[in-house]
């Protein structure tokens, strides 16, 4: 049985919990490495998962102990109020949980029941700007509009063996430190990836130097409401929920033109207006003629422009932090980094 709580947020007066209970062995570390085919089987296992439903989970919180059920697929969600308002701690707050109860009212107590740490990000009041980023083919290649070259990258290749692209951690723990240099800009990763991938990408981002932050990503279960929401409705209704979470708080938006992220970040800067700084969209297409993906994207910017927002469709990294330190998100010796690190590719 395993209880696994996944990186959440929240603010000084409200933390939102998300995790999962499943009736599954504990996986191998990301980290060990074997076969193609030991691979391929533990990529099985990861993603034929055994859901346990109705089950209870006890949060710990100041001193107050709320317990929550599981849904049809196994996960929980909660908002929980703390008795008093959470200093920053650095930016994250661990919250013990225990999983004391089964279906069909089996309790679990003393030595039975499952223990499990939750970690929430509290950004700080002073915190100048959150960046919400996707991941497939803007963190990392992916290939998401290549079937073929997506499953090959997704199931056949080592999630370390796969590399960011250049100056990509370099650039986004530029804009986690910001003009101030405090590193306590929030970072969210939202993805269409399921939750069944949460060790693999979290492991990833943390062997690979980028900043950590809550990893939003998508339930891929059978339910009806799952079938029925796409990635454009998966992405808005997490970012909107960020958004909602940190009215006081402007944003950097991160995507790649290889799926709807341009889509998703115009209605985005629509329904927040004045609340985003810049948008950087990687040209999953860069050195090739201009394509009618392109011409989309060139389009959706000059409108997102019209309101005030830059909107860039760039070739690199390198190329958004230079824009970056134009309009004073990151500094100077920041695009050298980056540009250190694309030297390396």
């Amino acid at each position: 049985m395993l209880l696994l709580p996944y990186r959440s947020y929240g603010t000084a007066n409200r933390l939102y919990f998300i995790g999962r209970v499943l009736d599954n062995a504990p996986l191998p570390s990301p980290a060990e490495r074997g076969s193609t085919l030991r691979g391929l089987r533990t990529m099985w296992q990861r993603l034929e998962t055994d859901e346990v439903p109705n089950a209870t989970v006890e949060i710990g919180l100041e001193g107050h102990v709320t317990r929550v059920t599981t849904d049809a697929e196994g996960y929980f969600r909660i908002n929980l109020t703390p008795s008093a308002p959470l200093p920053w701690n650095d930016g994250w707050h661990p919250v013990p949980l225990r999983l004391v109860g089964l279906p069909a009212g089996v309790e679990l107590t003393g030595d039975d029941a499952i223990a499990a740490t939750a970690t929430v990000l509290v950004p700080p009041p002073d915190a100048e700007f959150g960046i919400i980023s996707d991941i497939d083919d803007t963190v990392v290649e992916t290939g998401a509009t290549s079937l073929p070259r997506m499953f090959r990258n997704t199931f056949l290749r080592e999630y370390r063996q796969r590399l960011p692209f250049a100056g990509v951690a370099e650039f986004y723990r530029a804009l986690q430190v910001g003009l101030n240099g405090k590193r306590n800009n929030p970072v969210f990763y939202v993805s269409s990836s399921p939750w069944n991938l949460y060790d693999l990408l979290d492991d990833y981002m943390t062997h690979h130097g980028l900043p950590a932050g809550p990893l939003l990503l998508r339930d891929f279960g059978i339910r009806r409401a799952n079938l029925r929401e796409g990635h454009l409705d998966h992405k808005l209704r997490e970012i909107t929920q960020v958004f909602e979470t940190y009215p006081t708080l402007t944003f950097v938006l991160i995507g790649d033109s290889g799926q709807r992220d341009p889509v998703i970040y115009r209605e985005v800067v629509r329904r927040f207006p004045g609340r985003v700084r810049a948008i950087y969209i990687r040209d999953v297409e860069a050195g090739l003629a201009e394509s009618k993906r392109d011409a989309i994207v060139t389009t959706l910017a000059a409108e997102i422009r019209a309101e005030g927002v830059p909107m860039l469709l760039v070739p690199d990294t390198a190329a958004a932090a230079a824009h970056a330190v134009i309009i004073g998100l990151v500094t100077p010796p920041a695009v050298a980094e980056v540009a250190i690190d694309a030297a390396k590719a």
